[in-house]
């Protein structure tokens, strides 16, 4: 997630990181890994070193990149100012300065030279994750040859299950075997659509809250990067184009909507806890 109780991970201040990661973890989050959205370079490598040090100690499990490698078409509450082509040296640059802290990077894989960054992402330590993407059928099954092992918040930021039968989505759903990252409060992705994808591919989802600053705070307005935010009812949106912009779900909440959505206790379990822990042993 991005953040909570106010603050994002991105801040300058580690008292307001730190509040952010102990709002998480007091409401259902065991291991949290903290996302950073679009930036320049500059400010990336700005916020992965302030992070660091809360690896180190063991308050985070990791730090998730959400760009900048995203499509235009599908970069959601992401500046499409600061987005960039996928490039190895710059890649490699950001893992060095994360020193093991970097777990997960989220990369579109139609954009040129994406496959060659997530196979050597994949071969890294670090989840080679695809999402915000404007790709095809094809795009994603190369993905997955190339070596990417989860899928970022699936049907958001890319295509959804009802726009046709060979889509984005439907190859990762129904053509493979990665995880597939959930936010399921009831706005992100339909009941029916989970159910689809609980039938479908029960042992490979996981449950993310993809939460902002707002999660655990009232309705108004906020900020996620440079970009306006409003949120109504606990829905998060950005003004400009009314789009989603992540989410104010905590953990518990997730477990609690999946459980009314009709999900077992055993996928449940699994989503939550067992394979999310599968994949951060990659990292380790």
């Amino acid at each position: 997630c991005h953040g909570g109780a106010g603050f994002y991970f991105s801040d300058p201040n580690p008292v307001n990181i730190r509040t952010a990661i102990e709002f998480h973890k007091a409401l259902g989050t065991n291991q949290l890994v903290a996302s950073l959205i679009t930036d320049t370079l500059e400010n990336l490598q700005t916020q992965i070193e302030r992070l660091v040090p809360f690896f180190r100690d063991g308050s985070i499990a990791g730090i998730h990149l959400e760009g900048p490698y995203l499509s235009y078409a599908r970069c959601g509450a992401h500046n499409a100012t600061f987005l960039r082509t996928p490039n190895l040296n710059e890649v490699q640059s950001l893992i060095e300065i994360g020193d093991g802290a970097i777990s997960m990077i989220t990369i579109a894989p139609e954009l040129e030279g994406a496959l060659k960054v997530i196979s050597y992402i994949s071969k890294s330590n670090v989840l080679a994750a695809i999402g915000h993407s404007a790709g095809n059928y094809d795009d994603a099954l190369k993905a997955v040859d190339a070596g990417a092992s989860l899928v970022t918040h699936f049907s958001n930021g890319m295509s959804k299950l009802r726009d046709g039968e060979k889509t984005f989505a439907t190859a990762l759903l129904y053509e493979s075997s990665i995880p597939l990252e959930l936010i399921v409060d009831g706005h992100h992705v339909s009941r029916e659509d989970i159910a689809t994808i609980a039938d479908r591919a029960s042992d490979r989802i996981i449950l993310v809250t993809d939460a902002m600053a707002a999660a655990g705070q009232p309705d108004g307005n906020y900020m996620i990067g440079s970009l306006e935010v409003e949120v109504v009812s606990g829905t998060a949106r950005l003004k400009s184009n009314g789009a989603l912009a992540g989410s104010t779900l905590t953990m518990n909440r997730a477990v609690e909507n999946a459980r009314n959505f009709g999900l077992s206790d055993t996928l449940i379990e699994n989503a939550a806890r067992v394979l999310p822990q599968k994949l951060l042993d990659r990292t380790r």
